[in-house]
């Protein structure tokens, strides 16, 4: 998923064999001046990830230590929520406050220690495979209703899945259309009108024999459904042929979570109050402490900072989902003392990259000296350092699994802040390119205009020649990801839709990803990787499957260097004190309102 912005952006987990899934490690710490956090336990390793069993799948979920009914939660937001319709959800805000009254058939259990399973969420568990990992069956659980009491039936998860087909179910995550019924756009021609003129996918692509039990039948096998049918788009919608009225739904969408849609004042506020019909034995993951949530759009980042900090009247009772503290109120944040307790810095799934456009940098030594150039530690600095990033040195993100430490641009390597100019030198004077002029493209943001100058600088050192392209930020990541886009390097970011390599490498590296509007945005053609990447799609088991893809994803830097990795995002969050059984939500690289309560 592309990050938006500073937050967590379009999604963005696992051994289907019991046990542990392995995500890896990385020191999660921000700091510097004040606070230093270097040594800081980093939440989202390796060991903390695991696929749930049935029992971890039963609610209710365990009571949140000193929590009290009651009271309203004010949320300070930035951007207006563009879509409340799971089917088009596909970024932070949005897969945040989907999690109050929105349930798929799984989800994700967060621990008061960071540790993540997969868990059933409308159904009883994680889903049951058979026929070589193409057939996937889920069973639903007892007692769950819509918020008009209606029973939630396996024509409902139907209704969700079908509705994906309809022409204007563009913005959210497709795999599980595409896995049963086609790749690209494809998959439409199955079912062009949706549900919504009485028809339905055949039995033998996805069937429902009877009100409990949902059987996908896919083209191939798919050994990471469980993680695909927790998307937001893979839950219930009412099929009774009244409520889903299709692109309108977005507007009042049924809930099957603990709260239900009061009030939505489109660009200015949402209301959430509680959803009577929610049954808590049947919810593993969410509480429903509050009476409501109050959101308000149009707060920006600093403004939300400055206020939570001062903690005054409603904005004691006050959060934000995604809003970051900025570099605008860094310091004064980090000397608070009194505030360390309402705050949280961890790692987010989202990487950042310099693309390298191979159609026009064909020369590798070319692309390797614009790597090791890169000044990394300066061009996070312009972000707020540390508390913002941490320098990367893979293509992957460290909180998927199989990830191991791979720097082969020695970019985590102390005193290498500025890049390696030596080196960069050299290989250009191999090549016989001293003096390469590069046109680099970048946002007109004041961040990335103050990103630009150190770029330039650390650019010019290494001998290459610098043409700057300031693309109106509105804009920039359509004309990015044309493929003759005229720009040789350029920013670009993504995160996996769970943390597991197959929602990154093919997306990013498969030539068949080469296309105008698409995430390829390097260009990279290598036959080779698609062979590979068809290859480790077939694996059937995710653990031994998201280690081919780490094995890949270094293979892609070194032998082809198609990017140079920047940094890892990092989210820096602040609420008021009067709020209490917030935590971080590491798939979705946000503050987890599911277990909030006012003090």
């Amino acid at each position: 998923m592309t990050s938006s912005q500073r937050g967590r952006g379009r999604l963005a987990a696992v051994s289907l064999a019991i046990g542990a899934l392995v995500l890896s490690a990385c020191s999660s710490g921000g700091g510097g001046e004040e606070d230093p956090v270097e040594n800081k336990p980093d939440k989202n390793r390796a060991e903390n990830y695991s696929l749930g069993t049935a029992a971890d799948s039963t609610g209710p979920a365990a009571e949140v230590p000193g929590a009290k009914k009651g009271g309203t939660v004010n949320v300070l937001q930035r951007d207006a929520f563009t879509y409340l319709d799971p089917a088009q959800i596909y970024y932070a805000d949005m897969l945040t406050v989907q999690m109050l009254y929105n349930r798929s058939l799984t989800t994700y259990k967060v621990d008061d220690k960071g540790r993540v399973k997969l868990v059933g969420d409308l159904a009883t568990d994680t889903g049951k495979s058979s026929d070589g990992g193409k057939t996937w069956t889920y069973t639903l659980k007892d007692n769950l209703k819509f918020e008009d009491g209606s029973p939630i039936t396996s024509a409902d998860v139907r209704q969700s899945v079908e509705r994906l087909y309809s022409k204007w179910a563009t913005d959210g995550p497709l795999y599980i259309p595409q896995w049963l019924s086609g790749e690209g756009q494809s998959f439409r021609k199955a079912l062009p009108d949706g549900p919504y003129k009485g028809k339905h996918l055949p039995k033998d692509v996805l069937d429902t024999p009877n009100d409990k039990t949902v059987i996908f039948h896919f083209k191939e096998p798919h050994a990471d459904t469980p993680y695909a049918v927790g998307m937001p788009n893979i839950g219930a919608v009412p099929s009774d042929g009244k409520k889903d009225t299709a692109e309108k739904y977005t507007n009042h969408p049924v809930s099957s979570g603990p709260y239900k849609i009061e009030k939505l004042n489109p660009d200015k506020s949402l209301t959430l109050v509680r959803n009577d019909q929610w049954d808590p034995k049947t919810d593993a993951v969410r509480h429903q402490y509050p009476e409501k949530f109050d959101i308000r759009f149009g707060v920006q980042e600093p403004e939300s900072a400055r206020r939570l900090l001062a903690d005054r009247g409603s904005d004691k009772q006050a959060m934000s989902f995604t809003n970051a503290v900025t570099v605008e109120s860094a310091q004064e944040v980090a000397k608070d003392a009194g505030a360390k307790a309402r705050t949280f810095l961890e790692v987010q799934p989202y990487v950042d990259y310099m693309a390298i456009n191979m159609d026009r940098i064909k020369d590798k030594k070319v692309r390797q000296a614009l790597a090791y150039a890169m000044p990394n530690d300066q061009i996070l600095g312009q972000f707020g350092g540390k508390r913002a990033g941490q320098v990367a040195g893979n293509l992957l993100a460290p909180s998927l699994a199989g990830w191991k430490e791979f720097d082969p641009f020695e970019k985590t390597k102390k005193g290498n802040e500025g890049g390696d100019t030596k080196k960069a030198k050299e290989l250009l004077k191999e090549a016989g390119k001293e003096g390469q002029e590069i046109v680099y493209a970048y946002p007109n943001t004041t961040e990335y205009q103050n990103v630009s100058v150190v770029v330039v600088k650390a650019l010019q050192a290494a001998g290459f020649k610098v043409q700057k392209k300031e693309i109106d930020s509105n804009n920039f990541s359509t004309e990015i990801s044309k493929v003759d886009n005229g720009f040789d390097i350029y920013r670009a970011s993504w995160g996996a839709d769970w943390p597991v390599g197959s929602t990154v490498i093919p997306p990013l590296f498969d030539s068949k990803a080469v296309a105008d509007g698409s995430q390829n945005y390097w260009h990279l053609r290598n036959t080779e990787v698609d062979s590979e990447i068809a290859r480790i799609l077939k694996i059937t088991d995710v653990e031994k499957a998201s280690g081919e893809w780490v094995t890949l994803a270094n293979k892609i830097l070194t032998d082809d260097v198609p990017a140079v990795p920047l940094f890892y995002n990092r989210q820096w969050n602040i609420w008021g004190s009067g709020l209490g059984g917030i935590k971080y939500q590491p798939v979705y690289g946000t503050a987890d309102p599911t277990g909030v309560y006012v003090k």
